[in-house]
């Protein structure tokens, strides 16, 4: 395995922020400027056929750099947090063995957390009839019984999980029915962040706020005009249910709420827009709570080139500090 030019093997860098902060762009440029190829930490880019919707890597993105994680699962695949750190591990290690820098780049903040730190796992595969068993009670009494029961069980878990989260909840059920161990004793000591893996950098992209939601504005639009609505037309036609985990991501379902109940299409594209900028404001709040993270204020006109030699310089400061 060769080594950087610190005498170790090649670090693995994070870009890490909210959604629409410019994170593949300066993905790419690091990969331009390091030799690197980037690995995606995104929960929906994951599936196939998920496209517009997922933002993943346009053609011009995809000829300058090689990306990692994407497309690996079929849309009625549910594809784990477990599935993720085996596949971005390996990864890591393949693009570290050919003397690359692995460049980590998403907005999932579990994905991240599972391959930059020492995180348990629990690599329970999904079980259907639990499931249905489980999805069953919540149509029967409501996801506040099974909130209920895991706090017998695991109330760590349960003081964590909204009681209205169904699928979490679901998820934390059945690690416990498969393993007879709670969810949160897969966490280590320091909690669901777990401990630093070492050669790991951490960098945050921070826009202002109006900013930022501009740029979701924009994303929306530029989404829409690219064929958003026929792609989800068209995984419906195909048989792909609503209530698959792809399908009830962000944009999908708001999309198949239109074509489905019946929402003004300016409603369903407004919501969208609305919980968008919620969910950019729980990235902000996990990734802010991350102490590994280093901040890196972006301009409206700041190119992907240079934010990516500022994380460069960045790094490099860290490595010299770390020698002295």
């Amino acid at each position: 395995m060769k080594a950087n030019r610190h005498g170790e093997e090649p670090p693995l860098l994070v870009v890490v922020g909210p959604t629409a902060c410019g994170k593949t762009g300066v993905a790419v440029a690091l990969s331009e400027h390091l030799d690197g190829e980037v690995i995606s930490a995104d929960a929906v880019a994951v599936y196939k056929n998920l496209n517009i919707g997922a933002a993943k890597p346009d053609e011009s993105e995809k000829a300058r750099a090689v990306f990692h994680l994407i497309d690996v699962a079929e849309p009625d695949e549910d594809f784990t947090l477990a599935d993720f750190e085996s596949r971005a591990s390996l990864a890591i290690a393949d693009i570290r063995s050919r003397g690359k820098t692995p460049i980590l780049a998403g907005g999932t903040g579990l994905y991240v957390r599972s391959v930059t730190a020492t995180l348990s796992v629990p690599s329970v595969a999904p079980q259907g009839n639990l499931r249905e068993r489980f999805w069953a009670e919540v149509a029967e009494f409501g996801a506040g019984a099974l909130h209920a029961r895991l706090q017998t069980i695991d109330p760590v878990s349960a003081e964590k999980i909204l009681p209205g989260d169904a699928k979490r909840l679901i998820r934390a059920l059945e690690v416990y029915e498969v393993t007879g161990k709670p969810m949160s004793s897969f966490h280590t000591p320091e909690g669901i962040r777990g401990v630093p893996k070492p050669n790991t950098y951490l960098f945050g992209l921070q826009r202002e706020r109006a900013e930022l939601y501009q740029r979701i504005e924009t994303r929306v639009d530029a989404m829409m005009d690219a064929g958003f609505l026929p792609e989800v037309q068209g995984l419906l036609a195909q048989g792909y249910s609503a209530s698959l985990k792809s399908m009830s991501s962000l944009g999908y379902r708001h999309l198949i709420r239109h074509l489905t109940e019946g929402q003004p299409l300016t409603e369903a594209i407004e919501d969208l827009k609305r919980d968008t900028r919620r969910f950019a404001k729980r990235q902000i709040s996990w990734f802010r709570a991350d102490s590994e993270v280093v901040w890196l204020p972006v301009g409206k006109d700041s190119s992907a080139k240079a934010i990516a030699g500022a994380m460069v310089t960045e790094w490099e400061k860290r490595i010299a500090g770390a020698e002295t």
